[in-house]
């Protein structure tokens, strides 16, 4: 039996929010896990958009992360 562990290079993750300070929290913690993972921050993405059936700003991000060279 061959045990046999690989890194992961690349790693793309989404989420949104109906608040700024919910987005940037989750985004936080998102970073935190992920330097345990030896990756960093490598692009964000994020966009605003309006939710008609709360009638409120729904606000996502995508964040790239790569591993640490």
């Amino acid at each position: 039996m061959e045990f046999r562990i690989d890194l992961m290079d690349t790693k793309v993750e989404c989420y949104e929010a109906y608040d700024m300070k919910s987005l940037e929290t989750q985004l936080e913690k998102a970073i935190e896990i992920n330097k345990a993972l030896m990756l960093d921050v490598h692009a964000v993405s994020h966009q605003t958009t309006f939710d008609p059936r709360r009638e409120k700003m729904l606000y996502s991000a995508m964040v790239h992360f790569r591993i640490k060279k």
